[in-house]
């Protein structure tokens, strides 16, 4: 999959409203990143890792997985 242009430096992927990452390098489905940066609630992690973002309360997304949506808290 190609990278969005915001995150094209970016493997990690994190959307605010239901605390997932996504690796882009692994993740096939376009139309849950196109929603994620088109909504304005993307998330980069520094270090770009599985780690920080685990540090930061976010779990990896799965195909077929879903959760709530919710309002970003920033």
């Amino acid at each position: 999959m190609e990278r969005p242009g915001k995150f094209e430096h970016s493997r990690f992927l994190g959307d605010k409203r239901t605390q997932l990452v996504y690796d882009l390098d692994e993740w096939t489905d376009v139309g849950i990143i196109d929603d994620i940066v088109g909504a304005g609630v993307g998330l980069s992690f520094g270090p770009d890792t599985l780690a920080e973002a685990r540090n930061r309360g976010y779990t990896q997304a799965s195909p077929g997985a879903s959760r709530r949506h919710r309002k970003p808290r920033a």
